[in-house]
């Protein structure tokens, strides 16, 4: 189905497979983010219990009513029913069947009011847990969980963002933390660019090119040794580290029932990605799916993408408990805001950060829960009330990061989210 979007904004103005894709990298760009994440290796048992972090960004604004808090019978609620849930008493929308079985493993908060219609500005707030100020930029949760959770992956990135197009390079999101936790994007799924040796140069004659570099590398050391040269040195060993584990990142690898289950569309093979990468140690993923800027025909539309989210996203859910790695998962369903009650003369909705929702689960989020609720059109927040800024501390509270601490940058200490906000407590075990 084509939809087209009633909203200018230049994040929209992209094609919808190609929406948010990373910028063209090659060897030193991805290199050169991977550099302080090369660490020895831990043992099989320490990755496992390591915590971390799968966001599935929902880019554009998905519709609260069309997914977590459906009004059926209002004058805001739209044609789709609600339907039952593994947890008794809590209905999510019929467009979410498989979801529906899977809610004993997640959490609901209903009542987020960022006060925040715009994009590019929701966004960062609900990727930093900040309003955009001239006076700072802060840290994107991917970055804080690298710092925090990642285990001593020798050559691994520990933030990665899976794009649905783009070419494939660092992001600019990590702030004073540094680029060595600066997200690292997979175009599509594929692994870093350059990470591959050519098929052309042998294992042997590539080691003993590595070989000639070290020594060269060495000798130059020995007269005109400088912080920079020993940036450059520990980057490519570092770079040849996650070659030998370009492995990691190959999805043929996966069994095909497991392709099948998931499905073989874009957004199901990222959520097998995902799904793999943190089995590996990976602390923090991004999967993206869009766009729900549904300024026009919102129902087609949202029958339409959450019909592709559903099932991978369920099963994504049901393997992760399967595999004992809920427990140690953190899962986060986010978008930039949410939509307009009121439905609009083009059978759409428009921005809304008022009265909206997201879904969580994994590690100490309490199972099944539901916090917060909207009055009955939907149209304001009747309970609990939290922000942007409440979410990004539970996020980091539910992967045992202390998230009233403070980051030690160069002899400052800068407050790891924001010191007047507080975790949603009962929300956590």
């Amino acid at each position: 189905m084509k939809c087209t979007y009633a909203c200018q904004s230049a994040e929209h103005l992209l094609a919808r497979r190609s929406f948010l894709g990373g910028m063209a990298a090659g060897v030193g760009a991805v290199v050169g983010g991977l550099g302080a994440l090369a660490r020895p290796a831990l043992s099989d048992q320490l990755v496992k219990e390591q915590k971390r972090i799968i966001v599935v960004n929902m880019h554009g604004g998905l519709s609260q009513l069309e997914s977590w808090d459906p009004k059926p019978g209002t004058d805001t609620g739209g044609p789709f029913r609600a339907i039952p849930t593994s947890v008794p008493g809590l209905q999510i929308s019929e467009l979410l069947p498989e979801t529906a079985k899977v809610m004993h493993h997640l959490a609901v908060v209903r009542s987020i009011n960022t006060a925040e219609g715009d994009h590019g500005k929701g966004a960062y707030m609900m990727l930093t847990g900040r309003r955009q100020t001239p006076a700072a930029e802060f840290p994107q949760i991917g970055a804080v969980a690298a710092k925090s959770l990642a285990a001593d992956r020798a050559g691994l990135p520990g933030h990665i963002r899976i794009t649905p197009g783009g070419g494939g390079g660092r992001g600019n999101d990590s702030a004073y933390l540094g680029p060595q936790f600066a997200s690292v994007a997979l175009d599509n799924g594929k692994a870093p660019a350059n990470s591959a040796r050519p098929a052309n140069v042998s294992e042997q004659a590539d080691g003993q090119r590595q070989d000639f570099r070290r020594k060269a590398n060495d000798h130059f050391a020995s007269k005109r040794r400088t912080a920079m040269t020993d940036a450059y040195t520990s980057n490519y060993e570092q770079g040849l580290q996650l070659m030998q584990q370009n492995h990691v990142f190959d999805l043929t690898k996966e069994p095909e029932k497991d392709h099948d289950r998931y499905g073989k569309h874009d957004f199901g093979r990222h959520c097998l990605l995902a799904r793999r990468l943190v089995e590996h140690g990976i602390a923090f993923v991004q999967v993206s799916h869009s766009n729900y800027d549904t300024h026009n025909e919102n129902f087609n539309f949202h029958f339409e993408q959450m019909g592709e989210f559903d099932k991978p996203f369920a099963t994504l859910v049901t393997d992760l408990a399967d595999r004992g790695l809920l427990k140690h998962t953190l899962i986060v369903v986010l978008s930039e805001f949410g939509r307009t009650p009121n439905i609009n003369q083009y059978y759409g909705r428009d921005h809304w950060g008022n009265a909206w929702s997201v879904v969580l689960g994994g590690c100490r989020v309490q199972p099944g829960a539901v916090i917060g609720k909207t009055n009955a059109n939907g149209t304001a927040v009747s309970d609990r009330q939290v922000d942007h800024a409440n979410l990004f501390h539970t996020y980091l509270q539910a992967t045992g990061v202390d998230s009233l601490g403070s980051f030690d940058i160069g002899g400052r200490q800068l407050p790891i989210a924001d010191p007047a906000s507080s975790p949603i407590k009962e929300l956590l075990v």
